[in-house]
């Protein structure tokens, strides 16, 4: 869902660049990360996918080169 949330705010203007403050153009590298992994005596491998997600926010503007790798990328959303 939250890659979702990503690309409507990508394409509709909402997310802005902290260093330019122009809109973020572009992301890559979207991953749900992993809460937990229990493999623990008599059990197969269990793991929490429901985790927060990852993804590499690229700011995309001709004269900004600022891109960063964060989970907390609801910071840069606007409203």
């Amino acid at each position: 869902m939250s890659q979702d949330v990503i690309k409507k705010a990508i394409a509709n203007q909402k997310m802005r660049c902290p260093k330019c403050k122009n809109p973020i153009k572009k992301y890559d590298n979207y991953v749900v990360m992993t809460d937990t992994a229990y493999d623990g005596p008599d059990s197969s491998l269990q793991l929490d996918s429901g985790g927060p997600s990852k993804v590499t926010l690229i700011c995309g503007n001709e004269s900004c080169s600022w891109k960063e790798r964060t989970e907390y990328w609801e910071n840069y959303l606007e409203e």
